[in-house]
Parts: C-alpha cells; structure tokens; sequence
C-alpha cells in the first residue's frame, strides 16, 4: 500500500523552527520529485517547494524564500522541509505529495499521492 505520512508539525511562535518529515512507505520515494503543498480553510492548496528525486533541483515559493529548506534522505525513504523564522502567515496543514514523476514542479491537479497533512500553527 502506497503511502506518505507527513509529521512534525504543532504550535510555535513567530520567529521558530520546525521541521515537517515526510516518510513514505510501499514505494521508492527516491525515484520521484516530492512537493510540499498547504492549505488554509477557504483557500485552495498552494504549493510551497519541490526537491526533484535526486536532490539536485529545489524550488521554493516566493513568500518562504530563504527561510525553509527542502531536502531529502531517500535511503531513509524520507523528505524534509525545514522551516526558520516562521511567520503567523505560514500558519496551514502542510502536506507532502509526488506525481511519481522525477522533476518538479509537483502540479496539485496531477498528484497521484497526497498525505493525510499535519498542521502548523505560528502563534503567540
């Protein structure tokens, strides 16, 4: 059964750190670019950042820019999407997702694999 569970999210004020997992299970996470995406009730799903399968491409988002990292351990079958200074806007579920396809970008209507998202709170 093909899988990605996303963890690592919570509660944390302006200006922390987390850093979200995404573990996948039931297939070879690294022959495919895996994509970070989030959303907010009300709005649609917006994509965040892409690592393609080899690590060797990264695209992030305007607005998180310089401020999350996206990487990845495919022996460990394992993205990571490390966020600093985090801002009261960056406050969504966060998902991890894969077209199964090994470049990015990962297009939300082309998704063949979604998580179930784990939710980022910035707040004081």
């Amino acid at each position: 059964q093909v899988q990605l569970v996303e963890s690592g999210g919570g509660l944390v004020q302006p200006g922390g750190s987390l850093r979200l997992s995404c573990a996948a299970s039931g297939f070879t996470l690294g022959y495919y670019a895996i994509g970070w995406f989030r959303q907010v009730p009300g709005k649609e799903r917006e994509g965040v950042s892409c690592i393609s399968s080899s690590g060797g491409s990264t695209y992030y988002r305007d607005s998180v820019k310089g401020r999350f990292t996206i990487s990845r351990d495919n022996a460990k079958n394992t993205v990571y999407l490390q966020m600093n200074n985090l801002k009261p806007e960056d406050t969504a579920v966060y998902y991890c997702a894969t077209e199964s396809l090994s470049n990015c970008p990962v297009l939300a209507p082309k998704v063949a694999y979604w998580g179930q998202g784990t939710q980022v709170t910035v707040s004081s």
